[in-house]
């Protein structure tokens, strides 16, 4: 959205005049995976607001489910690989439309070189990624984003000598004022795309925090053009938390808005049982409105006025409020399937 470059997946633009785009990472091996379940989880993603999925091929025996993913996969798939320059010319065969690589761990510049002929064969994109804690010799005595960003160009420079430029570039570190000072270096220097990211944040709050400061600050100065919320937890969970920080700046719009109590001593409706298991397939709706659930009669018909849909409940009675008024009341039993039958009226 914001580097003059553009990069393509398949006929996914990053950078350019294209939005930003949300990723995340699969969180089990290939080879030891359903490959429909995959598929299935992939496309609740997508539907979540996901535009990329990454995965990590490892070895051979991740060639046979990999190539399937790929196939099948409603969104591109990105192989991302480390040490063994093999496995990404393999990947590259599977049919991944990209891969991830940091030159600097597979080993002699030829071998990079051997990676770059084969992407340029198979029309695939490349991502340079680079973590302040796998980072050349300092030789010069740089600080952390200087030396990031210096070895980064010095790689594009690479690629540019073998005529390779569908690339984007990530710096990414656990640090959020490492991650924002080496990324506002990065653009001053070059026009590709940039992935932007906390690495190693850390659990859904400290991950959440640490990236909402980092990737909020860097959009606003016009940097990053695909967005990762690293987050020890669940998949589902990183594309929520990015859909939410674009959303929270502006940069994406639609979907649904949940609003939901934090629950007190006055509950007499589980808010938060229900909320988590009705989240994920509320944030997979592609409608703009918003959907309050809340705990107990005394915030929760306020919050109804201004929802376009609203639940909440006192012991086995659970309300259902449509645009402000009261629309029917269900036991708990049955209120999932009241609160998605309400929402596919609108």
């Amino acid at each position: 959205m914001f580097s003059k470059k553009t990069a393509y997946i398949n006929n996914l633009g990053i950078g350019g005049d294209n939005p930003i785009r949300i990723q995340t990472m699969y969180d089990s091996q290939i080879c030891d995976t359903d490959v429909n379940e995959v598929i299935r989880r992939i496309s609740l993603l997508q539907a979540m607001g996901c535009d990329i999925i990454r995965f990590s091929y490892v070895s051979s025996k991740d060639k046979e489910n990999f190539t399937k993913i790929c196939k099948l996969s409603p969104i591109p798939i990105v192989a991302d690989i480390h040490f063994d320059y093999k496995m990404a010319i393999e990947a590259l065969e599977c049919g991944a439309p990209k891969i991830r690589i940091n030159p600097g761990n597979i080993g002699p510049k030829w071998k990079t070189e051997e990676v770059v002929k084969a992407a340029k064969d198979h029309n695939a994109a490349i991502r340079i990624g680079l973590n302040s804690g796998s980072l050349p010799k300092n030789i010069k005595g740089l600080d952390t984003p200087s030396l990031m960003c210096e070895t980064a160009c010095e790689y594009v420079s690479w690629f540019e000598s073998w005529n390779f430029e569908n690339t984007v570039i990530s710096l990414k570190a656990s640090d959020p004022e490492v991650t924002l000072s080496a990324n506002r270096k990065l653009a001053k220097e070059l026009d590709y795309p940039l992935h932007i990211g906390v690495t190693e944040a850390g659990g859904v709050v400290t991950s959440s925090i640490r990236s909402t400061w980092a990737l909020g600050n860097l959009m606003k100065e016009n940097i990053g053009d695909t967005i990762r919320v690293s987050i020890t937890g669940s998949i589902e969970t990183e594309v929520q938390a990015a859909v939410e920080i674009l959303r929270t700046i502006g940069l994406r719009k639609g979907g649904i808005r949940i609003v939901s109590c934090p629950r007190c001593g006055r509950h007499s409706f589980d808010s938060q049982g229900f909320l988590s298991k009705v989240e994920n397939r509320l944030l997979a709706i592609n409608k703009d409105i918003t959907v309050a659930i809340m705990g107990c009669q005394v915030n929760g018909p306020g919050e109804a006025k201004h929802a376009d849909v609203a639940v909440t409940g006192i012991g086995n009675s659970t309300f259902i409020y449509k645009n402000g008024e009261l629309l029917t009341k269900v036991t708990n039993d049955d209120a999932e399937k009241a609160l998605f039958d309400t929402i596919e009226e609108l």
